[in-house]
């Protein structure tokens, strides 16, 4: 059973001759953690203001808990949004910025201290109440401006782009904690970016979205596994494609021939499983077992030479031409021991093998 929300109903927003958002119906459900994904001008950003109320819908509606926003100006709709910048106010302390927003709430001075007290728990400040706003650090700025939202208790809380303004290390702390207190208060948030393994990291669901269209939602593994189309395979993560052709059928599986890689046998999908028809083989990076001995099959095995590479650390990237192939396979491998290093002499033969479950299928259109 549907526990919508925000539902978005064939909502539409124009900018002069621009589709900025192009009839988006779909529903966020309660206590969610949902991220609206995809690159600049996609749409995410004002589909989150529409929320918001800082733009309105040239069409359809967005309900709110079941009620109609259309009418409803953003100063009286149950949600309260943290900005990229944290807009921190430099003349009031961290006690003083929390409060900005509770001026008109009626509380009493001792409800508001307690309150305001609670909230500097849960984002982990406590006892920096009297700091100005020049002496917090980056990662202290966002928390404070997380609590300022945070005190009002809305029934969704909207982020756009929060983190992007902080460091690499600290924004990976940052997103951690930033999931813990969304489970912690068990509350909704929209989160709104355009980096996807933050969105991986993050999320029940994520929105997939490219020039003002939702393309997919689905979990983080789903469309990481199995994403519905090439877009969505591509802007999440790093993939192989190959052309290929469905050749026949064996029971629940159907056999594909695909250029570079010969046959192979993959799960049967509806509407993607008739003899003749064209669609993409992708693989992932991380699903290929390289040998640099002939492992003696041929079966789900490509042969190479290996290429460029890189040392990322904790993994290796290299690339591999394929005879026949333009463009090389990207191949993925953890570092596991130092002999990894081996690994980067160029121009050595090299065998890719992958299991069938490694495959995705995916329409050619």
């Amino acid at each position: 059973m549907s526990d919508a929300i925000i539902s978005f109903q064939g909502v539409g927003k124009r900018f002069g001759q621009v589709k900025a958002v192009d009839n988006a119906s779909f529903d966020i459900q309660r206590g969610e953690f949902f991220s609206l994904l995809g690159p600049s001008g996609c749409g995410k950003t004002t589909l989150l203001r529409m929320v918001a109320g800082f733009e309105i819908p040239d069409s359809g509606e967005i309900l709110i808990d079941g009620e109609p926003m259309s009418a409803t100006p953003p100063n009286k709709r149950p949600v309260n949004m943290v900005f990229q910048n944290y807009a921190i106010f430099p003349h009031l302390d961290v006690r003083g910025n929390i409060a900005f927003g509770m001026r008109k709430s009626g509380l009493s001075r001792a409800e508001l201290d307690k309150r305001i007290d609670e909230v500097l728990e849960l984002i982990k400040l406590p006892g920096y109440g009297s700091r100005g706003a020049a002496e917090l650090s980056g990662g202290q700025r966002q928390r404070v401006a997380l609590a300022r939202a945070l005190i009002k208790q809305p029934k969704v809380l909207l982020l756009d782009e929060p983190l992007g303004a902080l460091d690499k290390k600290l924004r990976e702390q940052m997103q951690i904690e930033l999931r813990q207190l969304q489970q912690q208060i068990g509350i909704t948030f929209l989160f709104v970016t355009h980096d996807q393994e933050e969105a991986l990291t993050l999320s029940d669901q994520i929105a997939v979205m490219s020039e003002g269209n939702v393309m997919e939602i689905a979990s983080p593994g789903d469309l990481y596994e199995s994403p519905n189309s090439r877009f969505v395979a591509d802007f999440i993560g790093s993939m192989n494609f190959f052309e290929a052709e469905i050749s026949g059928a064996q029971g629940d599986k159907v056999e594909i021939t695909a250029r570079g890689i010969g046959k192979t046998l993959v799960r049967r999908q509806e509407g993607l499983d008739a003899t003749g028809q064209k669609v993409w083989v992708a693989i992932r990076p991380e699903k290929f077992q390289p040998f640099f001995t002939d492992p003696g099959t041929s079966e789900n095995t490509l042969a190479g030479t290996l290429g460029p590479s890189a040392y990322l650390g904790d993994r290796s990237h290299f690339y591999v031409h394929i005879e026949g192939r333009d463009e090389p396979v990207l191949v993925a491998l953890q570092n596991l021991t130092r002999a990894m290093n081996d690994m980067r002499r160029p121009n050595q033969p090299i065998w890719l093998q992958w299991t069938d479950e490694a495959v995705c299928t995916l329409p050619r259109s």
